[in-house]
């Protein structure tokens, strides 16, 4: 396990622990955060998303997934245990942004081939986890920003975990750019067989740090341990391990 630091709260002067890797903090004292390496605080707007469910109601929520759907096993919910739900308060980048990208290529799809010339405008709340290993499925997350609120500490659970960032403004904006590069190039190969040329130009609008209330659930069926991610805010099953139904 990586050993926690800590430096001192410049606002309460409390101590704000941190791991190697992080580069952005929260005091829980306070709320104040802080950039950890020069120690200076924080310039960007720091949001916050109200879980709105307790233990009990996620687990209700979970039993309800379990009954749904036909690929689950019948006896899924009756047979199985929820033997963890723990709390986290991720951190996120939400890049709100403009987009346009015009390409030509080749439709090869019917003979003789054709060039086509098209163009993507699109606009998105691209959604970046500020940790640097990490399998959360952000595409599958729809994040509620309506809800949102400037950060306050006095909204966390006791029992709840905050993680700190591990990546910092510039790399959440250049790891959006690279991934809307990667999904505009899928869309266009629905169109086109082969690209000849391609520009993109994207317009930030707006940029957001903001912690989301996650929960992860963990479940014991038939001898094997499965696991869930629910959002905290809307009580949505982001991502469910699913038992084979022959099990």
């Amino acid at each position: 396990m990586a050993i926690a630091q800590s430096i001192h709260c410049s606002h309460c002067n409390g101590p704000i622990e941190f791991k190697p890797g992080e580069i952005i903090a929260t005091c829980k004292y306070c709320g104040f955060t802080t950039v950890i390496q020069t120690g200076k605080p924080f310039t960007f707007a720091h949001s916050l998303l109200i879980n709105n469910y307790s233990s009990s109601q996620i687990e209700e929520l979970v039993r309800n997934w379990m009954s749904s759907g036909f690929m689950k096993p019948k006896d899924l919910e009756k047979k199985s245990k929820i033997t963890e739900t723990s709390l986290v308060y991720l951190p996120f980048w939400v890049i709100s942004l403009e987009t346009s990208t015009k390409y030509e290529g080749i439709f090869e799809r019917i003979t003789p081939p054709i060039v086509k010339k098209g163009e993507i405008k699109k606009e998105y709340n691209w959604l970046i986890i500020a940790r640097q290993v990490a399998s959360f499925p952000t595409r599958e997350y729809d994040i509620p920003l309506a809800g949102k609120i400037p950060y306050d500490f006095r909204k966390i659970e006791g029992f709840a975990k905050l993680l700190n960032s591990e990546i910092d403004r510039e790399e959440a904006t250049t790891l959006t750019k690279q991934q809307i590069d990667t999904h505009h190039r899928f869309l266009i190969q629905q169109d086109i067989d082969r690209i000849i040329e391609l520009s993109t130009t994207i317009n930030v609008k707006q940029i957001v740090y903001l912690h989301a209330p996650i929960w992860f659930i963990k479940y014991y069926y038939k001898d094997k341990t499965y696991q869930l991610t629910v959002d905290g805010s809307k009580g949505m099953v982001l991502k469910g391990d699913i038992p084979s139904a022959k099990l």
